[in-house]
């Protein structure tokens, strides 16, 4: 039996003078998810804690998050938060916190020196000098950062936060942390990410959020909130929550368990063969432009795939068309058939003469009766290909939509298949040593 595949577990990271209480209006919008807002350290219920240099916080949330032992879990990061969150990623993308499987960054300070204006920045550190932020600063920074007036309960809370905050790590990020360069180090991550701007945001706006930070993610869309400043999960926690609703649903059924992860990190899995994992595992572009076919083309291909094989998240019909573009097929074609590229044109082209160009539009089960009649070459009408090619090349995109969707590994965690972890590196195969029916080795994962 396939294993059963929830919603990931959210995990939340604040602003500067922000706490776990600051995503409150958020979360009540995600009641369906295990949502786990987290004080960094300096910050809200944790304002007492040790630790607030940017490595030191990353540590401090990695070790909370692998506590609570989240097969799947995404980053949400706003601000200061952000920034934590891009290094946590690159982390979980180096082995050492598996699981992750999406990130979502709000108005976020990038992993480079966030741009802060330095007369306000002095500014700011000169609230700490004496103690804690006192209430007039409070107010003064919590209005510089939003759009519109807030909620009187919502303000009144943000305030107090801000009066929250310990001096020594309200101090350590604008004259440390904030200023630290993590851009090597992170690099160009494959982890799908949303990353968002308030529209009336300054430093952290969409100007900086598409220099700064979505060079980082390889896979990204940047998305503008209306109304909100800085303080977005304050200002329009609705529009914030669709958001991370909407990319939860969108990489969650195509992300590798964190057990299964684990199993791909351990030396019972060579280089290579972990290797190739992790570059089929790597998250599909939501904006795929395609290679070999039209645009069109490429939507009849979803449409197609679609009534196929359950795709589970994985965009199967973007993967066969970099295949063409690269020319990784199964090497061989039917005789009657053209090469693969010009079959695959002239296949789809066929579907949409045959539904007066409205094949993605048709109900499943006028998709399922059309491609039945397919199938059987039962049909008659001009087209590209003959009645018998086209029978011919739906086998072969059969073929290819089924290969592509177990080769990957969300799809073995899914079926339970471990066979890939049989050897490592080493002269001596670890192989199997229990294997009769119902019997299951003490490092295979549950399924």
């Amino acid at each position: 039996m396939g294993r059963r595949m929830t919603h990931p577990t959210l995990f939340f990271l604040h602003a500067l003078g922000g706490s776990a209480q600051s995503w409150d209006a958020v979360i009540a919008h995600l009641g369906e998810f295990d949502c786990r807002p987290l004080d960094l350290p300096g910050f809200g219920a944790a304002s007492d804690a040790t630790g607030v240099s940017v490595e030191a916080m990353a540590d401090t949330i990695a070790a909370q998050i692998r506590a609570h032992d989240a097969d799947r879990w995404m980053l949400v990061g706003h601000s200061m938060g952000g920034k934590i969150a891009t290094i946590l990623a690159h982390r979980s993308e180096a082995g050492r916190l598996p699981g992750l499987v999406g990130v979502v960054l709000m108005a976020a300070s990038p992993p480079s020196p966030e741009p802060i204006d330095d007369d306000r920045r002095a500014t700011m550190i000169g609230w700490v000098k004496q103690g804690p932020v006192d209430a007039e600063d409070a107010r003064e920074f919590v209005d510089q950062n939003i759009a519109a007036p807030l909620p009187p309960a919502v303000y009144e809370a943000a305030v107090a936060d801000v009066q929250r905050a310990a001096p020594q790590a309200w101090r350590a990020w604008l004259e440390q942390g904030s200023r630290e360069d993590w851009s090597d180090q992170v690099g160009t991550l494959a982890t799908p990410a949303v990353i968002v701007a308030g529209a009336e945001d300054g430093d952290l706006g969409e100007a900086n959020q598409r220099k700064l930070n979505m060079p980082h993610y390889a896979h990204a869309r940047f998305e503008s909130i209306a109304g909100a400043a800085h303080l977005l999960p304050l200002e329009q926690p609705d529009s914030v929550a669709r958001l991370i609703r909407d990319h939860a649903g969108a990489v969650g059924a195509a992300s590798v368990p964190a057990d299964y992860a684990r199993l791909i990190a351990s030396d019972r899995v060579s280089a290579r063969t972990r290797a190739t994992l992790a570059e089929r595992a790597i998250a599909d572009d939501p904006d795929y432009q395609p290679k070999v076919v039209t645009m069109q083309q490429l939507e009849t291909l979803r449409a197609l795939v679609d009534r196929v094989i359950p795709q589970h998240g994985i965009d199967l019909a973007a993967r066969i068309d970099t295949q063409l573009a690269t020319g990784e097929g199964d090497g061989w074609r039917f005789a009657v058939l053209p090469v693969d590229a010009d079959a695959y044109r002239a296949g789809l082209d066929t579907l949409d003469a045959l539904t007066d160009g409205a094949f993605a539009k048709l109900e499943g089960e006028d998709r399922d009766a059309l491609l039945h009649k397919i199938e059987a070459a039962d049909w008659s009408a001009a087209a590209p290909l003959t009645p018998e090619q086209m029978s011919l090349w739906f086998e072969d995109v059969r073929a290819d939509a089924v290969r592509l969707w177990l080769a990957h590994p969300a799809t073995m965690a899914r079926i339970g298949y471990d066979g890939f972890a049989t050897g490592g590196d080493g002269i001596r195969k670890q192989g199997y040593a229990l294997t009769a029916a119902d019997e299951r080795e003490g490092w295979e994962p549950a399924r």
